[in-house]
């Protein structure tokens, strides 16, 4: 991980490397923490975070379904991101906002522990590795199945629950492949380890539903919109394992890996990045840096002509003491009330 300059943390600007928590903070021991991952990227109008709103909204929401009361709103915290990005000078990053519950109280029922909450910022290539966007990943089927709705919340973008993603990511890895594919409770396919999955079967781009224990990505919702706004029929539907090996195309989607096809899965040939596959993705991409104005409207451009005023003179990043005394456009963010 290539660090910054700063960290945004419960309101304030503060130093990479002093974004500390303490170890006896609840989140750590039990894993109650919501989160989320988002992109911005670079365009010919200036940075821009892809989907910001909506990702700040499902954060607000998975904190909501494990009782986390989160002291800012989603909009503060979209400035806050877009401030921390104009500190560190960044034309493109990823971007990891976390609420977990802080020190204060241990025990599983432990209302009195503080929510906490950041917002870092980093240069992340591509997650899946440089080629797989254009060659196409290899992919197994995991032995571990994806949580149950019946034992916790799919939808929730937990911290707690990739546990689950981390036994199937890791299998996969120790077994030579670059990723994982996860069955539901009923023995459906449901997602990637950190991906949503879809299928191409006679001209149609399948994809499971919701009661399959996926994540509602974002990433998906667009990819799904960008298909049919091309002319394509997308069914979400149940998925059968032996769908994956009989499909014409597999490619997966989300905000680290973006948008990759599936070349193999458990040793099966599907063929390589397929036309269809390659026509989305095209489209897809085009979106994502502001090449596609039909969806400008998914893009949250970054002001960066501020940039300067957020530094010293003699152009270091402020630390977390100076913050306090800069004026009030690019100072504090209060507590929600």
């Amino acid at each position: 991980m290539d660090p910054c300059d700063l960290i945004w943390k419960n309101g304030e600007f503060v130093p990479w490397d002093d974004a500390k928590v303490h170890v006896l903070s609840h989140g750590l021991h039990y894993g109650t923490g919501v989160f989320e991952g988002i992109r911005a990227y670079e365009t010919e109008r200036g940075p821009a975070i892809f989907r910001s709103w909506e990702h700040f909204d499902r954060l607000q929401k998975s904190a909501e379904l494990y009782y986390l009361q989160l002291p800012y709103s989603a909009e503060e915290l979209r400035l806050a991101t877009h401030e921390l990005m104009r500190r560190n000078k960044q034309a493109s990053c990823y971007i990891r906002p976390l609420a977990f519950r802080g020190y204060g109280e241990m025990g599983l029922y432990a209302n009195a522990a503080p929510v906490d909450v950041i917002v870092a910022t980093w240069p992340w290539g591509a997650y899946l590795g440089d080629e797989s966007a254009g060659r196409g990943i290899r992919a197994k089927v995991s032995s571990w199945r994806r949580i149950s709705p019946a034992g916790a919340i799919p939808h929730a973008k937990a911290s707690g629950s990739y546990l689950n993603s981390i036994l199937a990511k890791t299998e996969s890895a120790n077994a030579g492949y670059d990723e994982a594919i996860l069955l539901d409770e009923r023995g459906f396919v449901c997602e990637g380890s950190g991906e949503n999955i879809f299928v191409v079967r006679d001209g149609e781009i399948l994809t499971p539903p919701h009661v399959a224990s996926i994540l509602d990505g974002i990433n998906r919702k667009s990819v799904i919109q960008v298909a049919r706004d091309l002319g394509y029929t997308v069914v979400e539907r149940d998925i059968a394992r032996a769908e994956l090996y009989l499909a014409e195309e597999v490619f997966m989607t989300g905000t680290a890996a973006e948008m990759v096809p599936v070349r193999e899965i458990d040793d099966h040939e599907i063929g390589g990045p397929g036309e269809v596959t390659r026509h989305v993705q095209a489209k897809f991409v085009d979106a994502l840096h502001g090449r596609a104005d039909e969806y400008l409207e998914w893009l949250d451009f970054v002001d960066v002509a501020a940039v300067d005023s957020a530094k010293g003179r003699d152009g270091a990043a402020i630390g977390a003491e100076e913050i306090e005394s800069t004026d009030e456009t690019i100072g504090r963010i209060t507590p929600a009330a």
